[in-house]
């Protein structure tokens, strides 16, 4: 009985993600219209930072319930299947995910830049201090003023008649929706955050009452679980077609999982580095983020033969790290 219950609250709790992150999509999209907001900068902030409370949660109770090595653990785990598995099944499924050089060079660089931060921090500490958290941070406010810097220059170009929404017909929405719009977002985003916890939670109980062992739990139903608002997010707006969103709120997201994630945590304890994380996990981290950029460098864009292989490399990751951690 307990098993049937757990069921149908997995699958309850998958059709409201499905629903809310449609309706996160569509406001967001909104949204940026009416202010003038490009896809791209609406990806790497508002979506991003929205879709990876999950994983911020998640760290921050790691931490103050006295398992803050979990809190990186999800973290780098979260990244990892950010790309090579939300933006591979993303890809595969839609069949392309585009974007431009620009928010290449800026988010796809930064993306790189905060892993291989977070790797050399691990490499020479033995843990990640309230110092590391600081730095982390203050990398996060510059990345965020040049993200404010672009909208203004963005702004200016969309007043000249201008537009970065590829299936967008140049309508504006109505001020009166704004404020409708504005709360969609905000409902729909606490929408995602429970019923995803409702989901991650009803898969740990199905797969202890299946004998499943915890380290395979912890390492899905934390790593992928937490990860399920930007699935949902990221494979909708590649549906959609909007795939500077899609793009940008899987790089944004890995930024924000980083130097806030994991620094704000920092501040208040320090934050131990597993051996297995600094070997395998990170540097696998840095290796699918530098894929990601070569692939989509050349044609800006991500072919379904390259998700195919994200999904693969995921596959094999997964693997090798669960036959190490036995």
């Amino acid at each position: 009985m307990d098993l049937i219950l757990y069921i149908i609250a997995l699958i309850a709790s998958l059709l409201i993600v499905i629903k809310t992150a449609d309706i996160f999509v569509d406001n967001l999209v909104e949204i940026g219209k009416a202010k003038g907001i490009s896809q791209v900068i609406l990806g790497v902030t508002a979506s991003a930072i929205g879709t990876s409370l999950s994983e911020f949660g998640s760290a921050m109770i790691a931490v103050l319930s006295g398992s803050p090595d979990l809190g990186v653990g999800v973290v780098i785990g979260s990244n990892i299947w950010n790309i090579a598995g939300i933006l591979g099944i993303s890809a595969f499924i839609a069949g392309v995910i585009k974007t431009g050089k620009e928010e290449i060079k800026r988010d796809g660089l930064m993306t790189l830049l905060t892993a291989l931060i977070l790797l050399f921090f691990m490499l020479f500490m033995d843990s990640i201090t309230a110092l590391v958290g600081i730095i982390l941070i203050s990398v996060y406010v510059v990345y965020f003023l040049i993200l404010i810097k672009k909208q203004k220059d963005h702004s200016i170009k969309n007043d000249n008649g201008n537009d970065s929404y590829d299936n967008d017909n140049g309508d504006m929405v109505k001020s009166h929706n704004l404020k409708k719009n504005v709360f969609m977002v905000i409902l729909s985003v606490t929408g995602l955050i429970v019923s995803c916890r409702i989901m991650v939670w009803s898969g740990v109980e199905i797969a202890q009452i299946m004998n499943i062992p915890t380290m395979i739990i912890g390492l899905f139903a934390l790593g992928i679980g937490t990860s399920a608002p930007e699935l949902v997010v990221t494979l909708s707006s590649a549906m959609k077609k909007l795939h500077k969103l899609s793009m940008g709120t899987v790089l944004g997201s890995n930024v924000f999982n980083i130097l806030i994630g994991i620094g704000f945590p920092s501040l208040f304890v320090a934050i131990p580095v597993e051996k297995l994380s600094v070997t395998f996990d990170a540097p696998v981290m840095v290796f699918v983020t530098s894929l990601l950029l070569i692939m989509v460098y050349r044609d800006m864009k991500l072919t379904r033969w390259a998700g195919l292989v994200l999904i693969t490399i995921y596959i094999v990751y997964a693997m090798v790290r669960i036959y190490l951690s036995l």
